[in-house]
């Protein structure tokens, strides 16, 4: 998971994407969900465009015989340099070393 989260916040969506598997379903709080390992991709590089950076603090993580759970806070930094600090917690289905399932439960409303 460490290896996820510093692509995430390095906006890097190439290294991102190679974690999930081709056919793998994503949800962002209450955005629509996303199919496809492309799709997924694109979504997530349409949103790294949007905001300047992003740092995850994890702060807790459990394993489950089918994947894994993360809580902790990220920050935003938008372009005009105000930053928003919210919690979040992620829900990982993995299979193969492949995520298969993301949801992501955060309100980015503020954002």
């Amino acid at each position: 998971m460490k290896n996820l989260f510093q692509a995430i916040d390095n906006k890097d969506t190439e290294t991102f994407a190679g974690f999930l598997s081709e056919h793998a379903i994503f949800r962002f709080g209450n955005a629509p969900l996303v199919e496809g390992r492309a799709n997924i991709a694109a979504v997530v590089d349409g949103f790294f465009n949007s905001i300047k950076s992003l740092s995850h603090s994890v702060t807790e993580t459990w394993r489950t015989p089918t994947g894994v759970i993360c809580q902790g806070t990220v920050t935003y930094t938008r372009f005009d340099d105000s930053t928003l600090t919210i919690p979040f917690c992620n829900i990982f289905k993995v299979n193969e070393n492949l995520i298969e399932e993301y949801l992501i439960f955060a309100d980015v409303s503020a954002l």
